[in-house]
């Protein structure tokens, strides 16, 4: 009777065990990352259309979901409302906006500098010359872009400020549409559109990022997805990096398509402006990111003045 009684009770509590054992399984085969991205995120767009993420995360009873948005501002306030669990690369101008609107997000990666990948575009045969030019001028500019901390930058070289301008905020289909029917003087955007502008609307750069600006670009997660998968992030991170390297190596012949077809010419110019190596985010980092949140906050576009380094960073591990 013992053995017997014995032999039920290991078998429910075997039962028990394996029922729980599945559960975790199915819960973690439900788990769904939720990325967010736009058109001039390069490296993430790469990792979809090869799929190869997906394929990494699968190992992990990961899958992903994708969101594309137009611009970096509506990304981040979709991240912090959880409409989404991570951001592929936005201007280091975003993060400063979504930080003084109380978002509580977390730096997990970033691309090095490329000052060149943004500019200030105008007719080719435009009659201004120089950055004193734009003053009583209509420039269309994306908010919270990193075009738009370009823009602030150039005018205060120029010993101009946005009271000197009329700055049309649109999206980048938006202020190209603007621009190439001539409702607007003077357009600021980043790659690539730029390079685009050039080639195929008879555009000239007025002046670009070098000597105004870094331009990095940052990746981020909400702060609880960070906390909860670390993991998680650690495989998108090398991933990141694997694909920085490959497309720095290798000749742009996946991003046309990415990038509306764009021809080979177009493409190659346009990723000779971007830096594509990935690397941890770190304190000394986010230098850049007082001083376009303090630019803003002196042109009366952000509400308070916020110290940017009161943010989460993640590190990646150091295996």
């Amino acid at each position: 009777m013992f053995h017997f009684t014995f032999g039920r009770r290991g078998a429910l509590l075997a039962l028990l065990f394996m029922l729980g054992i599945g559960a975790q399984a199915a819960a973690r085969a439900e788990v769904t990352l939720r990325i967010g991205y736009q058109k001039s995120s390069t490296l993430m767009s790469l990792l979809k259309l090869q799929g190869t993420l997906e394929q990494r995360l699968a190992q992990q009873g990961v899958k992903i979901s994708w969101y594309e948005f137009s611009s970096g501002l509506p990304l981040l306030e979709a991240l912090n409302i959880c409409h989404v669990d991570i951001s592929a690369d936005v201007a280091d101008t975003v993060p400063v906006f979504a930080q003084a609107a109380g978002a509580d997000l977390t730096y997990f990666a970033r691309e090095e500098p490329s000052p060149n990948a943004q500019a200030i575009l105008v007719a080719r045969d435009s009659p201004l010359k120089t950055l004193a030019d734009l003053k009583g001028k209509r420039i269309a500019v994306t908010k919270a872009a990193g075009s738009h901390y370009l823009l602030i930058a150039a005018l205060e070289k120029a010993q101009l400020t946005f009271k000197d301008i009329t700055p049309a905020y649109l999206t980048p289909a938006d202020g190209l549409a603007a621009f190439q029917t001539g409702k607007v003087d003077a357009w600021v955007t980043w790659e690539p559109f730029v390079s685009s502008a050039e080639r195929r609307q008879n555009a000239r750069v007025l002046a670009g990022g070098q000597g105004l600006v870094s331009y990095q670009r940052y990746y981020l997660s909400s702060s609880a997805f960070a906390k909860q998968h670390p993991e998680v992030l650690a495989l998108i991170y090398r991933q990141l990096t694997q694909s920085g390297a490959w497309v720095t190596a290798h000749p742009a012949q996946l991003l046309g398509p990415l990038w509306g077809n764009l021809d080979a010419a177009t493409v190659e110019q346009a990723n000779a402006h971007r830096s594509y190596r990935v690397v941890p985010v770190t304190r000394d980092s986010l230098a850049e990111q007082q001083r376009i949140a303090d630019a803003f906050t002196q042109a009366w576009l952000l509400p308070k003045r916020i110290d940017a380094q009161a943010v989460s960073v993640w590190q990646p591990p150091a295996s």
